[in-house]
């Protein structure tokens, strides 16, 4: 037995490292595709882009576990089915029940692994893609100052080279429109010809402009005595001139990790549970102070009322009686009791929207936490779909195999987001919300894990012809059929 569970091991954990890395690599191009509208045309090193892309699939790697889980255990059992090592198997007395034995003993530490790299690896890892996302956003399209286009890459500068030479670096017929002073087209300088470099730093971009011009038409100048200038035009020639442009807008800049590390998907479980006490406790504190506003303004008491010495000789309470005041105390009793209504009803709305914020802020805190544990129990669930299946419909390769699991992960999926989407609407408690499709697939694992392990034809098309047949036996068929044979010729 014990060389049987080797082989059955073996034979599981081959396909199931291919298909964890195929896996990842179908999610990561999804990702790809995503953002490559971010991605082009921002010239990013070949460092960055294996940063994004590594940081990219270890977050995506909790969602490849559960489908390398079912698509190595339907080609397991595909193949040996195929080849008919089931039969063989059975035969010398292992039943189904055996074979699964092991593989799933083997899945219940793929489920512990995923948990573990979901909740310590994978939070940190979306923490650094989500950083290096905003950074990427952040920056400017790569430089390219094409010939007879204007460019408008720089802060308050256009600039329009007439004709670039083959070095990539001498340019001809060079404009350059200041709109730093938010004036229009006040300040221009033409150049005939110039070369253009970047530092070596990659810091700025120096223009060297040779034989050149420069106009500056400023409507605000004034003069010592505070009056407008009579000439406010300024021309200048000059032979070399030398402009730079500060070009760090166009290089990564680092942003701060707790910008992200508030988010959901950027904590452990620990950090999470954490998070949902102190949101409860903070929803708690405004429910107790919306109730104390609530007491509070049950009663409009006023300070003309209690001061009143008729009021005061009272012994007993007794419904206030406006008429008995004087036309100046009733006046301010009303506005005094208006403002408070008012007062009393601002408060509630905006404790209310408080408290509805800060619920639906603890919903996804309570979902990501939830996904967590519900993404390693899918490991399970997708093995005891994908054996079962497998060792019935007995098809190796990976062809019909890959169907299934598509199939089955994008109903999964959906199911999944169906029943995030609910929770947060509050209509059902978070976690059964969460584990809808759980639930659901749940009775199609025991069902086929059930016909597989009794060895019952429940695939094969003999069943349901008989099944048939027994529906063509039934009385009321039976007689129609001969009904409408009699009415032959």
């Amino acid at each position: 037995m014990k060389i049987v569970n080797k082989y059955l091991c073996k034979n599981f954990l081959g396909p199931f490292v291919l298909t964890f890395f195929v896996a990842l690599f179908v999610l990561l191009m999804q990702f790809v595709w995503k953002w490559v509208d971010e991605l082009v045309g921002k010239g990013l090193e070949l460092s960055t882009m294996l940063k994004l892309m590594f940081y990219a699939s270890v977050s995506l790697c909790s969602m490849a576990f559960p489908l390398a889980v079912m698509l190595a255990s339907l080609m397991t059992f595909g193949n040996m089915g195929e080849r008919y090592e089931i039969v063989a198997l059975k035969s010398a007395g292992i039943s189904t029940r055996k074979m699964m034995t092991p593989l799933a003993i083997l899945t219940v530490l793929i489920s512990i692994l995923s948990f573990v790299v979901s909740d310590q690896i994978v939070p940190r890892a979306t923490l650094k893609l989500r950083m290096l996302l905003y950074d990427i956003q952040e920056q400017k399209p790569a430089l390219s100052i094409e010939e007879g286009v204007f460019y408008n890459g720089f802060d308050n500068y256009s600039i329009l080279v007439g004709k670039k030479m083959p070095d990539g670096e001498t340019v001809k017929d060079i404009l350059i429109y200041d709109h730093s002073r938010r004036q229009g087209n006040t300040s221009v300088t033409y150049a005939e010809s110039g070369t253009m470099r970047i530092t070596s730093d990659k810091k700025y971009l120096l223009f060297t402009l040779n034989n050149g011009s420069f106009w500056d038409e400023n409507a605000s100048m004034t003069n010592r005595s505070g009056k407008r200038a009579a000439f406010p035009l300024m021309r200048a020639t000059f032979d070399k001139q030398y402009k730079r442009f500060d070009m760090s807008d166009f290089s990564l800049n680092k942003v701060d990790e707790d910008l992200f590390q508030s988010h959901s998907s950027s904590m452990t479980s620990k950090q999470l549970g954490d998070m949902i006490d102190t949101i409860k406790s903070q929803i708690r504190d405004v429910e107790n102070n919306t109730a104390n506003t609530f007491f509070n303004n049950l009663h409009f008491y006023n300070s003309f009322v209690r001061n009143d010495d008729k009021f005061k000789a009272q012994k007993e309470s007794r419904e206030l009686d406006l008429t008995e005041l004087k036309p100046s105390v009733q006046e301010h009793v009303l506005r005094n009791a208006e403002n408070s209504s008012r007062s009393f009803i601002s408060s509630m709305h905006i404790n209310y929207s408080e408290v509805t914020f800060k619920t639906s802020y603890m919903w996804s805190f309570q979902i990501e936490l939830q996904r967590k544990y519900r993404l390693a129990v899918a490991c399970l669930l997708f093995f005891f779909i994908g054996a079962p299946f497998g060792s019935i419909i007995r098809k190796g390769g990976i062809a019909i195999p890959l169907v299934f699991t598509v199939l089955f992960f994008v109903i999964y999926f959906a199911l999944s987001v169906i029943g995030e989407k609910i929770a947060k609407g509050s209509t059902m408690p978070v976690w059964f919300g969460t584990w809808l499709s759980s639930f659901i697939l749940l009775p199609l694992c025991i069902f086929l894990t059930y016909h597989a392990t009794m060895d019952t034809a429940v695939l094969s098309p003999e069943t349901y012809s008989k099944i048939v047949d027994k529906f063509k036996k039934i009385k009321p068929f039976s007689k129609k059929r001969n009904e409408n044979t009699s009415d032959l010729p």
